[in-house]
């Protein structure tokens, strides 16, 4: 069945894969983008609609309820995600609010379900191997502004009977990533022949191509799985073997320094998904 869907974010690190995963299905796609940000997006032929705002964490739910006419299926895919401020960051206050603001709006335009990006820092991180049955504990603003739109959103969306998934993301690298995340930085180092300092890489963590993850979260949103639902590998690795499998495509590993920055002590040992 041809589904009219609403992407936001879809300019953005995650939202590129997305859009790629469903442009093979015959859908009808409206994207809200920020002016400008066209151009991060490479094929256009699939997009029935663009409707662009400064700021989609400041229009009203009056706005979305206009902006969802005739809607299906919304994927929410945006939110403050600049690397080394986002965790603590007040503009997670904003997207939250902004958020609650397009779910109302939604509602009042008569959708019929709507997919969200969580992320593992709304789990308790103590038990290491996370499941969607791991209970709730965000210790950073970004964790703690997540799981409030979850939780808010459960239980909105289960009272007007719209279908509601929320897709928590792990450690995603690859296709655009920004060059202050670590596999990014790691390569752009190696290839200007500089040193790459980092902790002593014994984390271990649950990694996947962002590719991978765009097609799960596209799966999922033109499915009709409902609820939590975490997008990772279920694979542990170690910051340290991943990154010398990066070094080691360019014969590198010499430049690799690892202890040359301090380990984060807040920061749990394993992080991986379930």
């Amino acid at each position: 069945m041809i589904q009219n869907i609403l992407i936001t974010g879809a300019s953005g690190f995650i939202g590129r894969q997305v859009l790629s995963a469903l442009k093979n299905h015959k859908h009808n796609i409206t994207l809200v983008l920020r002016p400008g940000s066209k151009n991060k997006i490479q094929d256009f032929n699939f997009i029935t609609k663009i409707v662009e705002t400064e700021d989609l964490f400041k229009e009203s739910d009056e706005w979305w309820k206009k902006t969802c006419a005739n809607i299906d299926l919304i994927i929410h895919l945006a939110w403050y995600a600049e690397p080394g401020m986002y965790l603590n960051s007040d503009k997670n206050i904003d997207c939250l609010l902004g958020t609650l603001n397009l779910a109302k709006g939604a509602v009042n335009a008569g959708i019929k379900r709507f997919v969200g990006i969580g992320t593992c820092l709304e789990y308790d991180l103590s038990g290491e191997i996370l499941s969607v049955d791991t209970p709730l504990m965000p210790l950073t603003p970004y964790g703690a502004n997540k799981t409030a739109v979850f939780l808010t959103l459960l239980q909105l969306f289960s009272q007007k009977k719209i279908e509601f998934a929320w897709c928590r993301l792990f450690y995603l690298y690859g296709e655009n990533e920004d060059k202050r995340r670590l596999i990014s930085y790691v390569r752009s180092s190696i290839e200007s022949g500089d040193n790459v300092e980092l902790s002593n890489g014994n984390q271990v963590r649950d990694y996947m191509d962002v590719k991978d993850a765009g097609i799960r979260i596209a799966k999922v949103s033109i499915g009709n799985t409902q609820g939590p639902i975490n997008i990772c590998s279920g694979i542990p690795i170690t910051v340290r073997d991943l990154v010398e499998r990066v070094a080691d495509e360019y014969g590198r590993r010499d430049l690799l320094k690892f202890g040359a920055r301090p380990n984060n002590p807040n920061e749990p040992q394993t992080i991986i998904g379930k």
